[in-house]
């Protein structure tokens, strides 16, 4: 409003103004206000769309590298005793295996100390303890609690996996080191010896080893082996197993074979990502009535090209069959098309094609030209950096910065009308004022002229 308007002439000015702009601004407004609405919801569209590219090439990367199919499982039938992992070079084998005895480190106590962690030695000296055949020593100083024993052999013997910590008898009122070694197997015991008058006492009267270093004691298909640690490998080429529990005179197996569990996992990632997609294109590009009154609802890639081209590139690929091969199509594998587009698994037929022609699966699934590799290709030219949906987004991005501007510019150009429009208005009124005053002198110049008779009198 551009101050009072309408004195003289007793129009209101405001009114008309605002009317006047309303009206020029509305069809402008509601173009642009459209435009924007319909980017806005391309954008999310292709945003969705791609988030179920990326899902779908994630799987594809996973099928795609024959390293999925070089790769060989190690099962064991009792997982409590022992796990096993296998590398690409283990062949396929079953084993009968027997864990006698676990690899164990030493621990020793040391001789009892009247007091607790703050009794202390009055003369310093040097501690001096071996591990197997190995000598380490630990300086003492002098007035050192065992407090100060225990973390000068924590922080000198860090490094050679000793480590040492102070039980108290509270009913004697005594304490003493325990030390601990993680090295296991056989030969590696811990001793403590000790120079200085007030060390003896760590020496004297200990008790026997709190725990032996022993070795693993198993046998693999009838064969005794030991094995100074309880992670076991170079026994079978390829394959390391760790033993976990000992329990004599029972047996269980050790398969090592294709990891055939790896690729139907990985199948299965792949069809539900491809199912996904099909979901959420669906979603995007369908028309439905909701509601009592039958509203149309229509997805954000309605009549989209773009769709249908990604969609029939992927379905060629996957309908096509591979020449050269034992396994030409995904059908063979169990993996077929239903009416929605969708694809379904039957766990039966993938099995057996797995056991008998796992090699034939790993070449019509992997590689350069495999299928996985050939559908990669096709999502990729569509979702990868400056591909189809990415060049879209920018254009939309860019048209979005353009309804801005437009929008910026509708609001300079309304607010000069504005001005326009009070400018012209107030100068009518002005004058129809200035006209009304006239008007008023000239009626009471002449009413006082003589002979002139006043009609109100």
């Amino acid at each position: 409003m551009a101050g009072i308007t309408g004195i003289g002439s007793g129009i209101d000015i405001d009114a008309i103004v605002k009317a006047t702009v309303a009206a020029e601004r509305a069809p402008k407004d509601a173009q642009l206000n459209r435009l924007d609405k319909t980017t806005t919801t391309r954008l999310t569209a292709l945003g969705t769309l791609r988030g179920a590219l990326s899902e779908l090439q994630t799987a594809l990367k996973a099928l795609k590298t024959p390293s999925l199919f070089d790769a060989r499982k190690a099962t064991s039938s009792d997982t409590a005793r022992l796990t096993a992992t296998a590398s690409n070079t283990a062949l396929a084998g079953t084993y009968s295996v027997e864990v006698m005895q676990l690899a164990s480190a030493s621990k020793i106590a040391s001789g009892s100390v009247p007091g607790d962690s703050s009794a202390t030695f009055a003369s310093g000296g040097k501690l001096t303890i071996s591990l197997g055949s190995e000598n380490f020593d630990v300086d003492i100083a002098e007035g050192a609690s065992l407090k100060d024993v225990r973390d000068a052999i924590n922080t000198t013997l860090k490094e050679q996996g000793i480590s040492a910590n102070i039980v108290t008898d509270p009913a004697g009122n005594t304490s003493r080191l325990v030390l601990s070694s993680d090295k296991s197997g056989a030969g590696n015991d811990l001793t403590l010896a000790a120079t200085g008058a007030d060390l003896q006492a760590l020496v004297t009267g200990m008790p026997a080893a709190l725990s032996e270093a022993k070795n693993a004691k198993f046998k693999i298909d009838g064969l005794a082996l030991e094995s100074a640690s309880n992670t076991v490998a170079g026994v079978i080429e390829g394959v390391s197993f760790n033993l976990l529990k000992a329990e004599e005179t029972k047996s269980f197996t050790l398969t090592v074979g294709e990891n055939t569990s790896g690729v139907k996992d990985n199948l299965k990632k792949f069809v539900d990502a491809y199912n996904k997609l099909i979901t959420t294109t669906t979603s995007l590009t369908s028309v439905v009535k909701v509601g009592e009154s039958n509203e149309l609802l229509t997805g954000g890639l309605v009549g989209d090209a773009t769709i249908r081209n990604l969609l029939s590139g992927v379905r060629t690929e996957l309908t096509s069959n591979s020449s050269g091969g034992q396994i030409g199509s995904l059908a063979e594998l169990g993996i077929t098309t239903q009416k929605d587009g969708k694809l379904t698994i039957d766990d039966s037929k993938l099995d057996a094609a797995l056991a008998e022609n796992y090699d034939a699966v790993g070449a019509f699934i992997t590689g350069e030209n495999g299928l996985m590799s050939r559908l990669d290709a096709r999502v990729d030219a569509y979702n990868k950096t400056g591909g189809v949906l990415e060049q879209r987004i920018s254009g939309l991005q860019r048209t979005r910065e353009d309804i801005k501007d437009q929008k910026l510019n509708l609001d300079a150009r309304v607010a000069a009308i504005q001005t326009r429009l009070y400018s012209q208005y107030n100068a009518m009124d002005s004058l129809i004022g200035q006209l009304s005053r006239t008007s008023d002198w000239l009626a009471g110049a002449l009413s006082s002229l003589p002979g002139v008779v006043r009609k109100d009198k």
